[in-house]
């Protein structure tokens, strides 16, 4: 029987997190997603690397080659703008800021939603309303990680 593939999606902050830091949560993650693993995806939003691309250039475009050769190496899948209508509808649940990140989470039907920001994520019955799990990158690493690894065997 052919193992489940998990997809995490991956919030702005922790892609940025990952890349500037050689340690840490969202470093290990971006790690095993290069590893191109048959139990593991990972995904983001064109809004999110809208984001991270401006974020750089903002404040340290020097960083910006380096982010465009490693991009490609954590084998994300970059899920297209959603409609300003999806975005309108879920804004009456999150901030006008994050509905884009949940509308993409959603699209790609993800399995877990990793952000620094979690407490944005954080809003009553949303969780069970999308069917994924909302998780702080060190929550991922420690809790979900180690159980997707053990399916390898």
């Amino acid at each position: 029987m052919a193992k489940r593939r998990h997809k995490v999606f991956l919030d702005s902050n922790v892609i940025l997190s990952g890349l500037l830091s050689d340690k840490g949560s969202p470093r290990i993650i971006l790690d095993i997603l290069s590893l191109n693993l048959p139990i593991l995806s990972g995904a983001t939003g064109q809004y999110n690397i809208m984001e991270i691309e401006r974020n750089l250039e903002k404040k340290m475009p020097g960083v910006l080659p380096v982010y465009r050769k490693y991009l490609p190496v954590i084998n994300l899948e970059i899920v297209p703008l959603p409609s300003s209508d999806e975005v309108k509808r879920l804004s009456k649940y999150i901030s006008g800021k994050d509905a884009p990140v949940l509308a993409s989470a959603i699209s790609c039907k993800a399995d877990y939603l990793v952000t620094g920001d979690k407490k944005d994520f954080n809003k009553p019955g949303l969780k069970s309303r999308y069917g994924f799990q909302i998780l702080s990158p060190s929550e991922f690493v420690q809790d979900v990680l180690p159980e997707i690894l053990r399916s390898v065997k």
